[in-house]
């Protein structure tokens, strides 16, 4: 009886410890690892975030960008970091979904070695082309690529990127032979694409729009099912005649494994509240869809995505590195 007494008082003293850590949380500044070169979507993501939890949370939240190995190497930094939550992870579909059924050997598993926080934006690409490419919609561009096999390309941000799963899709589903050209980052990718060196590319709808406005680019479908709120008038390619076509990167907030449930639940909350007020609408802007959820909700969702990636990767036969 006296043991069993002294278990319960021992695990109520450290309930009580961790409710109270959750509630003391941040002492201190918190480092938020962005896995990608700055001015990505990623990046603007994470700043914007990390400026409400600092508003909320009286700390800084520092934005450190750790780039390289298609975002493996950010985010295997924060795998390995101390579980206190002072290291946390903005991270992507393409470090998270994608690399994990592309490397044979990843320094990290994305279901075991991280505590997901909140899932923040969902984010569609759109296929857009140089302007020197004569085709006008998705129909024109299926029928120009199968008259010049091999002979048309398409630029990404690397391999096992949203854009470069867009594009094996799009060679799966409609049988086209274009060549894909990874790049190392976003921005050289798009600024070869709009210099002409590179036919299209599947772009994230943020960084492609200002583009596409002003002439440069010309959008034939975005990637998810429903239409974006900035290309209104460019359909989806489920629309354009590639029916069931969906694929869209995410963006989430994530902690290594091991943090305390009370600070995961602290952040997930904050963040909701920042995305029910302005950080919606400037998020919206920007063409990404506000997400949001349960921890739960967004490690469901994670392993639901990683097997849709899986049976994509085996599917269209790109090779493993």
């Amino acid at each position: 009886m006296q043991l069993s007494f002294a278990r319960t008082s021992m695990l109520s003293v450290l309930l009580l410890a961790g409710g109270a850590y959750g509630q003391g949380y941040p002492a201190k500044p918190v480092r938020v690892v962005v896995a990608y070169p700055a001015g990505g979507s990623i990046d603007i993501v994470g700043r914007m975030v990390g400026q409400k939890l600092a508003e909320a949370l009286g700390q800084q939240f520092v934005i450190e960008n750790r780039a390289g190995a298609s975002g493996n190497i950010g985010t295997d930094f924060v795998a390995k970091a101390a579980p206190d939550g002072y290291t946390l992870l903005m991270g992507s579909a393409a470090a998270l979904a994608s690399n994990v059924n592309l490397y044979t050997k990843l320094p990290f598993d994305p279901l075991r070695d991280f505590a997901p926080i909140i899932l923040v934006v969902n984010q569609p690409n759109v296929m857009v082309l140089h302007p020197s490419v004569p085709a006008k919609s998705v129909k024109e561009f299926i029928a120009l690529a199968k008259a010049r096999p091999g002979k048309l390309n398409y630029a990404t941000s690397g391999s096992g990127s949203t854009q470069h799963m867009s594009g094996e899709l799009f060679i799966m589903m409609t049988g086209v032979n274009i060549v894909h050209v990874p790049y190392k980052g976003g921005a050289p990718a798009l600024n070869d694409l709009v210099g002409g060196q590179v036919d299209l590319s599947f772009e994230t709808v943020p960084t492609a729009m200002q583009f596409v406005h002003a002439g440069k680019l010309r959008a034939l479908g975005v990637t998810s099912l429903r239409r974006s709120g900035m290309l209104p008038d460019v359909p989806t390619l489920d629309e354009a005649g590639l029916g069931g076509y969906e694929l869209r990167g995410w963006i989430g907030l994530l902690a290594p494994a091991g943090t305390s449930k009370e600070i995961v639940a602290r952040l997930n909350g904050e963040v909701q509240k920042a995305a029910g007020g302005d950080l919606r609408k400037r998020l919206t802007e920007l063409g990404l869809d506000v997400a949001g959820g349960t921890p739960e909700q967004f490690a469901a969702f994670m392993r639901e995505d990683i097997a849709k990636y899986a049976k994509l990767v085996k599917a269209s036969g790109i090779p493993l590195q």
